[in-house]
């Protein structure tokens, strides 16, 4: 029995070493790696800003006319349209005033009549010489005279109108209304500074945001040289509480002088708000892509690595299937990717799964980094069950 024993022992270990010579032929020693195919594509470069909203249109509603206000007309926070009466003024006076030119209009063209008249009936006796010519002359004088009045009345008539009208303080636009800084029984004047009510349009809605200076100066500079090209005018929005807005706005028009204060350069953005979500004066983030590059190298995240001295790198899976480690440079993130502006190209396999214990010149086995990992057993079980 010992014998026999010794028999087995010594099969099974032969077994075993048979087991891993063939192992190690076939290449199943080295680890596993998953790899990308990294290509030139291209890539918007997004911009995110700070910014506020700010009204479509704003109107402070103020008096025209002096009076006692008798009545407002509206609901303070409701929704106004352009033309609608808001406050009424005490306009007995006006009236009077309206009543006051419309007899002196009636009298004007009485007199009006009477020169016309009077021109016919001195016409014939002219042209016979039966009176004067200096008398016909004034008479038609006089005529002209009292249509000059029939009109200047007729003008103080439409103002006094007008200044009625005035007494009626109307929407100068639609939109949703504040709070009355005036109540029925105030004295409200032409001439006072502050407005009795304001009303904004906030469908659409503005949103203001700052950019460095800096910044755009070497955006223009790079879309100047061909590097990148002009995106689009599509703006995201991210609301105070993290979430996005559910419309997509515009890009409006960037300003044309920096903020010496700041630095910084307006840009205005417009979007739709037709449920009233935005209020003006909210903080908000927006992303655009204020420009595309077309030649961008994508790298993912976990595939590059940090020095020493903060210097990026990644190890690249070479044809010969070793392990290459190299130096890159990156600019930015877009999404789980670095952009890679320096040391790939085209074609190069960067490995991205299994980079914990990789070493430069390293034996690995790539594998495409969509394909499932291998998990098995130990090699020597492996050799033991195939010694069995």
């Amino acid at each position: 029995m010992l014998l026999a024993g010794a028999l087995c022992a010594a099969t099974l270990s032969l077994g075993a070493c048979s087991g891993q010579e063939d192992e190690s032929k076939n290449g199943r020693g080295a680890p596993q790696v998953g790899f990308v195919v990294v290509q030139v594509e291209p890539v918007p470069v997004t911009t995110s800003l700070g910014g506020r909203t700010v009204a479509f249109e704003t109107s402070e509603v103020r008096p025209q006319v002096n009076g006692l206000i008798r009545r407002r007309l509206f609901t303070e926070g409701g929704f106004v349209r352009a033309g609608q009466p808001l406050y009424q003024i005490d306009a007995s006076l006006y009236q009077a005033a309206v009543e006051q030119a419309a007899a002196n209009l009636a009298s004007a063209r009485a007199s009006a009549q009477a020169a016309d008249e009077r021109v016919r009936r001195f016409a014939p006796l002219a042209k016979m010489q039966a009176i004067a010519e200096q008398d016909y002359t004034d008479a038609l004088a006089e005529a002209r005279v009292a249509r000059a009045a029939v009109a200047q009345n007729n003008a103080a008539l439409e103002t006094a109108r007008i200044t009625l009208r005035y007494a009626t303080i109307t929407a100068p636009i639609s939109g949703r209304i504040g709070r009355s800084l005036a109540t029925p029984g105030a004295l409200v004047s032409a001439s006072q500074a502050s407005p009795l009510t304001t009303i904004q349009r906030i469908d659409p809605i503005y949103v203001d945001m700052q950019q460095s200076s800096a910044e755009l100066t070497t955006l223009r500079q790079a879309i100047a040289s061909g590097g990148i090209s002009q995106g689009g005018a599509a703006v995201r929005l991210r609301l105070e509480d993290g979430s996005a807005y559910g419309f997509a706005g515009t890009v409006e028009f960037s300003e044309m002088t920096v903020n010496e204060a700041t630095g910084t350069v307006t840009l205005r953005a417009r979007f739709p708000n037709p449920n009233g979500l935005l209020l003006p004066g909210m903080f908000v983030t927006a992303m655009f892509d204020q420009a595309i590059d077309p030649t961008a190298i994508l790298v993912p995240q976990p595939a590059v690595q940090r020095d020493f001295d903060g210097s990026a790198f990644v190890y690249l899976a070479s044809k010969d299937n070793k392990a290459v480690r190299r130096k890159i440079a990156t600019s930015r993130t877009v999404g789980g990717s670095w952009i890679v502006t320096d040391g790939l190209r085209a074609g190069d396999r960067v490995i991205t799964q299994g980079v914990g214990n990789l070493r430069d010149g390293a034996d690995v086995r790539p594998v495409p980094a969509s394909s499932p990992q291998r998990v098995g057993a130990p090699a020597t079980d492996k050799a033991t069950e195939k010694a069995k």
